[in-house]
Parts: C-alpha cells; sequence; structure tokens
C-alpha cells in the first residue's frame, strides 16, 4: 500500500450453504462449468427461462454464484460497494498480466483512493484531446484494408484500438520502441484471449513450454516500460505532455505521495487490457449491427458528413445494449441483502447479469432487435443499461471507450463504404471474458470516399 493509505479490514465471510440460496439447473457441477465456459448465453437464457431472473449456477472455481437481472436489486446491489467486495477469482487469468497493484483488484479505501486518481484523464478536455490520434489510427487502417475482397473489420479494430492505446496511454513516440512493445503486448493479448491463459495463474506451469514465451514476452514488454517511465520521470516537459502514462507520473495522492514504478507499470497494463479488446469487439459488434439495419447505416452516413450526433450516440448505446462485450460482473456480499427477490446471506457471490438485464422485455421491447430509435426519447433507466457495470466499480474509461468508438466510427464512415459479407448477422462465442462476433465481423470495401 502506497504510504498514508488506508484500508477497512473486514473478514473473510463464508461461504454459503447452497440451500440458503436461489434455485437453478440441476446439472452436474462439472457440466454446468463447461457449458458456462463454452457458451454462456443460452446458460442464461435457458436458466432465465426456468427459473426467472434471479438463479444460481454451480461453477468449479468461484463456487456458487446467484445471477441477478432486475435493476432494484441491481441498484441496491452496486449501492452496497463500499461494503461488498469483488467475487473470489476475478480476473484470476489476467492477475499474471496486469499485476498485483491494478486498480481492478485493489479492495475497499485503496481502490477508491487508486481509482481518484486514476479518473481524470478519462473526462473532459483531457479526453477530447486524443480525438486526433484517434482518427488518424482509424484512417491507416481504412487505408490497409483490400478494396472488393471479404476481409474481418474484428482484427482491424483490435488494430485500432491497440495503436490508440500506444499513443495516448503509453505516448511511446520512437517507432522502433512502439514496434517493438506492439509485438510483445498483441502476442501477450493473444494468450490472454485463449483458454490456456489459465496456465499463467499457476506458477509451476510459467515455466512449461506452452507458457514460457508469454512469460518471457511479458518480461520484455514490462522493461520497456520502466524504461518509459524512467524517461517520463526525467522529462523536464512531463507537466505539458497529454499521454496518460505522463500523467500518472505526475499524479499525486491526497497525501502528497506518488505511484511508484511497479504500481504505474500495472495500472498502464491494466488499462491495456481493459480498454482494447473490449472497445475492439464493440465496434465490431457496431458494425454486424449496422450491417444488418441498411436503414441505421444510411441514416448514420448520413449524419457524420454534418456535425450531428444524436443517432451516432445512439447507435453506440445500442450496441452495447443488445452486445455487452462483458456479459456480468461480480461482488461478494459482506452483509446480508435481499436481491432478486431473495434473502441472500453474507458471503454470497452475486453477478449482475448485464446481457440478461439488457434483455429483459419489461424495460427494452423486442429487447434482441437493434432498435437505436429507442435511445432517441431519453437515456433508459440507469440500472437497467449497465454495459459498463456500476457503482464504485463501474468502468472508469467508461466515457473514454464511448469517445473512442464515436471517433472512430465518425472517420471510418467518412472515408469509407463498406457493405456485409455474409448474409447473416454473427454468432456471439465467448473470448475469455468477452463476448465476440465468431467470424470476426466479415465486410467488403465497395469504395473509398
Amino acid at each position: 500500500m502506497e504510504a498514508g493509505g488506508t484500508s477497512t479490514t473486514y473478514p473473510a465471510p463464508p461461504r454459503p450453504d447452497r440451500d440458503l440460496l436461489p434455485p437453478g439447473p440441476r446439472a452436474p457441477r462439472t457440466l454446468q462449468t463447461l457449458r458456462f465456459v463454452r457458451d454462456p448465453i443460452p446458460v442464461f437464457e435457458r436458466s432465465a427461462a426456468r427459473y426467472g431472473g434471479t438463479f444460481t449456477l454451480r461453477i468449479h472455481g468461484p463456487g456458487d454464484l446467484v445471477f441477478i437481472s432486475d435493476p432494484p436489486s441491481l441498484k441496491r446491489l452496486f449501492a452496497a460497494d463500499r461494503v461488498n467486495t469483488i467475487a473470489p477469482g476475478r480476473n484470476i487469468i489476467l492477475r499474471p498480466v496486469m499485476g498485483p497493484n491494478s486498480v481492478l483488484l485493489a479492495e475497499d479505501s485503496e481502490h477508491l483512493r487508486r481509482r481518484k486518481l486514476m479518473l481524470p484523464p478519462f473526462h473532459g478536455e483531457r479526453m477530447r484531446a486524443y480525438e486526433s490520434v484517434i482518427a488518424e489510427a482509424a484512417e491507416r487502417q481504412v487505408a490497409s484494408w483490400p478494396a472488393g475482397e471479404r476481409f474481418p473489420l474484428h482484427p482491424s479494430m483490435q488494430a485500432l484500438t491497440l495503436e490508440v492505446i500506444l499513443r495516448a496511454v503509453f505516448g511511446v513516440e520512437d517507432r522502433d520502441r512502439r514496434d517493438e512493445l506492439r509485438d510483445h503486448l498483441v502476442a501477450i493479448l493473444a494468450t490472454t484471449q485463449s483458454p490456456r491463459a489459465v496456465g499463467l495463474a499457476v506458477r509451476r506451469l510459467r515455466r512449461l513450454p506452452p507458457w514460457r514465451g508469454t512469460v518471457a514476452r511479458i518480461e520484455r514488454a514490462d522493461e520497456l516500460l520502466f524504461d518509459e517511465i524512467c524517461r517520463r520521470r526525467a522529462d523536464p516537459s512531463l507537466e505539458q505532455r497529454e499521454d496518460i502514462l505522463s500523467m500518472l507520473v505526475a499524479a499525486r495522492f491526497d497525501d502528497g505521495s506518488a505511484m511508484d514504478d511497479t504500481d504505474i507499470r500495472d495500472q498502464l497494463m491494466t488499462l491495456l487490457l481493459a480498454g482494447h479488446e473490449t472497445t475492439a469487439t464493440s465496434l465490431a459488434w457496431a458494425f454486424d449491427q449496422l450491417f444488418h439495419r441498411p436503414d441505421a447505416l444510411e441514416r448514420l452516413r448520413a449524419e457524420v458528413a454534418g456535425d450531428d450526433t444524436e443517432w451516432l450516440d445512439a447507435v453506440i448505446s445500442e450496441t452495447l445494449r443488445v452486445r455487452p462485450v462483458v456479459p456480468f460482473t461480480g461482488r461478494q456480499l459482506r452483509e446480508p441483502s435481499n436481491l432478486g427477490g431473495h434473502d441472500l446471506p453474507a458471503g454470497a457471490v452475486v453477478m449482475a447479469a448485464i446481457y440478461l438485464t439488457h434483455m429483459r422485455e419489461d424495460v427494452f421491447p423486442e429487447p434482441r432487435a437493434f432498435r437505436p430509435e429507442r435511445f432517441l426519447d431519453g437515456a433508459p433507466e440507469t440500472y437497467s443499461w449497465i454495459p459498463f457495470g456500476g457503482g464504485t466499480r463501474r468502468c472508469l474509461g467508461a466515457a473514454f471507450a464511448t469517445f473512442e468508438m464515436q471517433v472512430a466510427l465518425r472517420t471510418i464512415l467518412r472515408l469509407a463504404e463498406l457493405r456485409p459479407a455474409d448474409p447473416a448477422p454473427e454468432r456471439i462465442v465467448r473470448r475469455n471474458i468477452t463476448l465476440a462476433p465468431a467470424g470476426g465481423t466479415g465486410a467488403v470495401l465497395t469504395r473509398r470516399l
């Protein structure tokens, strides 16, 4: 903990007896785990159809998980974030990459302390300083697309968002160093999206061939990042720089202390893992949904030619509703609570079922239909639209991710005319913690504008 930090200590609550939890599927734990890991959406939908919006899944590792999806219960769950803690096992696969100091893994007052320090660069005018970086990255991707041939948009969006992180977050200016860091990060990210990533969390396995190369890449990426941090600390123009690394180096906690190099490194890797794949996948889903609503796509083309953003904002909001990239987020109760119509004991692990919340017909009529129009009449109820989670652990990069989507979509549609390569919308597949388009959102560039 940094000097001056404080943290309330709570005893670890015992895991409750299964009989105290809501009902759920009766299949053996191993079978439930396999189904959940392979394809969670059918598991959610079958369970909700049979048991309602609240049910329990039995999963190896994290144990019994209670899923809730009604907005009033979600409000109570997120409002208790200063009491409850993160669900056991959260990001266990990503921890070896993010590091132990990650804001995503911090708890109680230490989490709030780090979050307060990191939040300013992602809002207001500071965030808008990155508009040209995002637009230039989008322009480079459009220039690389083959004309008249099928190509997947998802990898292109991944390259776009990684470029934004390297320039806007890491602030690496030397091209050779940026290219080397990019190569290592691409390989590391590919591993975290694979089922074998679990091996990184087991120290004995990390020495074996399937994981040894990734560990070496993490170590080399760390060397490059620590060198960048050292350069930034010695930069006399630090206060004038706009990249987030520079802001983290210059930032101070309330007691005047600063983050050390390891702490900053962990936050940089957290921002990479939290902001790269999620935004790239959301952009790929946006095009997939627009491709199969040609009228919505044409309306958006017409709007981006001017300065209005109403329809663009609605398209982004509806994309994040119908295709939330992260389907759930969890908390462990430290105090009893009534959620989803059930009295849950302390120790229960409760998952906010983001996907099921967005599919509630009582909140969103025809919930599976892509209808940006529903967001033109005002914002939905606060806890019925939760693509970025909620409470004090709501994604701190939510505003930046939305802004990045706005700039990228606007830039691409001004420069290129695309059509779908496939007649049917993309199927949802799970990639580690995200829900991605199975075919990568196939597209054809018909012409550059």
